[in-house]
């Protein structure tokens, strides 16, 4: 997996020194995330970046915002270059944070981790995604990141919809099945889908939990076993079926979740849209003619979700000490509290001083699905290039241009390549 070689760090300049007393010497300190600037944790993060830029006039603060296509795609040529920004936020899994840090592209992070204090903040449980084997593995090695929220995916639901046609908040997979016949039968296409992007995968991951265990989750996301495909052709066999039923629309496959299969949602025009919290402030800020929710899926034990995308700082990055004093305040109470009550899902909130109700809700349903042990994370993080490879074999389950049985087929071969070659 190493196919690019380190960088190089060039030697800092020392601090300029002027009668006697020390002045700091002007720089720019480069920061990125993608985020959109209406998520609880975009807004959150740019006070946070406000107040590192009031305790250090002399720096100019060049944020960049991203998208998570760009750096799912380039991340490493990016990292391994004089284009590295200082501190960015990156997907965590083996596939993306897992790969540049066994590239060696990143600033192992754990005497920060300790000297800081967050090993106060954050549990074993909340840094698992953080550690990285020199295969890319997770869940041991070095710390090279830092989550400062968490997030999960949930079945946002029409509340006045579910009620004008008597339909109840499903507890069983049998129950939801029964919600989307009785919303077609009304002539309401239930379930809004996008399989452009990972809108798609998540669906199709949320049902593959409904037949899974411990075994198979530790076995398909550590790679420690050759693909047991049986949960997913379940979930295959089920997108084929509810598109033939027209719970799904086949014209999905033209649509992203971002952009388009939630905008159906937010409109008023489908009744659920199974997706994650990455969408709430979105909703609270554009939903005003109908009340809305969230329920976590009915599975027996496991959720796609996780801590959330990690900042890292790259190994070439020329201000590593106020990228770590971005992240000291990106962990702080005061900037937890403010992600919640802006509806996010912090990891580290004082729960007393959450009064918003989104904010509640997601607190409790994340520590719920927590408490048990229930985030299965999510299906693209085992292998480089599966994100690219789930996109389209779901999107062609959705256009019938491929079967349950070669979706299945398809999938596996990477995967037990993969996993061979560890």
């Amino acid at each position: 997996m190493n196919i690019f070689s380190k960088l190089a760090i060039s030697a800092g300049m020392s601090l300029l020194l002027a009668a006697g007393v020390a002045q700091a010497q002007n720089k720019t300190f480069n920061i990125w995330w993608f985020e959109l600037p209406d998520t609880p944790q975009s807004k959150a993060w740019t006070k946070a970046l406000g107040e590192l830029k009031a305790k250090h006039p002399d720096v100019t603060v060049n944020f960049e915002l991203k998208t998570f296509e760009q750096l799912q795609k380039a991340g490493s040529l990016i990292l391994n270059s004089d284009q590295a920004p200082d501190v960015l936020e990156y997907n965590k899994g083996n596939a993306t944070a897992g790969l540049v840090a066994s590239q060696g592209l990143l600033t192992p992070l754990d005497d920060q981790f300790k000297s800081r204090g967050w090993d106060k903040i954050l549990n074993d449980n909340s840094t698992q995604l953080s550690k990285y084997d020199a295969n890319g593995i997770y869940g041991s090695g070095p710390i090279i990141g830092i989550p400062a929220y968490a997030e999960f995916v949930s079945v946002f639901y029409n509340i006045d919809l579910f009620q004008a046609n008597g339909v109840k908040v499903p507890t069983t997979l049998d129950e939801f099945e029964a919600a989307l016949a009785t919303f077609k039968q009304k002539g309401i296409t239930p379930l809004s889908l996008g399989t452009v992007d990972s809108n798609g995968q998540h669906l199709l991951y949320t049902l593959a939990l409904t037949q899974a265990d411990d075994t198979w989750v530790n076995n398909y996301q550590g790679l420690k076993a050759p693909l047991d495909t049986k949960p997913f052709l379940f979930a295959a066999k089920k997108i084929v079926d509810w598109v033939s039923k027209g719970y799904i629309s086949k014209d999905s496959t033209g649509l992203k979740g971002t952009g388009g299969a939630d905008n159906l949602f937010s409109s008023g025009k489908a009744p659920m849209f199974i997706s994650g919290t990455w969408n709430n402030g979105n909703f609270a800020s554009s939903i005003k003619s109908f009340k809305w929710s969230q329920f976590v899926f009915p599975t027996p034990k496991y959720t796609v979700g996780s801590t959330g995308n990690l900042f890292v700082v790259p190994k070439g990055s020329k201000n590593k000490d106020l990228a770590y004093e971005f992240i000291d305040l990106a962990l702080g109470k005061e900037n937890q509290n403010e992600q919640a009550n802006l509806g996010g899902v912090a990891i580290a909130a004082d729960p007393a001083a959450v009064k918003d109700e989104l904010g509640k809700r997601n607190v409790e349903l994340f520590s719920n699905i927590s408490g048990k042990g229930g985030l299965g994370l999510y299906p693209d993080w085992p292998v480089p290039g599966y994100y690219e490879l789930l996109i389209q074999a779901t999107t062609g389950l959705v256009n019938g241009s491929t079967t349950p049985d070669q979706f299945a087929e398809r999938i596996k071969k990477p995967y037990d390549d993969a996993q061979a070659a560890q």
